[in-house]
């Protein structure tokens, strides 16, 4: 009677160590998951703000190239300080949208993992 316990506490015991292995290799899948997504995000991000950091550096040397134009073109020169002007307000958005999707993107896959370590 006290083997037939002990061989049933410790098939049990094996069930439960294989339980928390299986357990424990799916978090790991689950956390290398985000982890591998987090880093897509990340360098989506990082190839938009490199886009509008390039268009940024274009619109300073052409600012730049503007003002050493002599004085009769200075119609011209104001027109296209405009359009210049134009585009920055454009990609002052550009840069606060992108954080934003990533900030947004970030918390929700977060949460997703949380929810998916819950028992259902």
């Amino acid at each position: 009677m006290f083997n037939r316990s002990l061989s049933t506490s410790s098939c049990l015991s094996k069930e439960d160590e294989e339980m928390t292995r299986t357990a424990l290799s799916a978090f790991r899948a689950k956390e290398s998951e985000i982890e591998k997504r987090k880093l897509e995000v990340r360098e989506r991000v990082q190839a938009q703000l490199g886009r509008v950091e390039e268009e940024t550096r274009r619109l300073a040397t052409i600012r730049e190239e503007l003002e050493s134009l002599a004085d009769p073109m200075r119609k011209e020169v104001l027109i296209i300080r405009k359009k210049i002007d134009s585009v920055y307000k454009e990609l002052k958005p550009l840069s606060y949208s992108v954080q934003k999707k990533v900030n947004t993107n970030y918390s929700f896959k977060i949460v997703q993992f949380h929810f998916s370590l819950t028992p259902n």
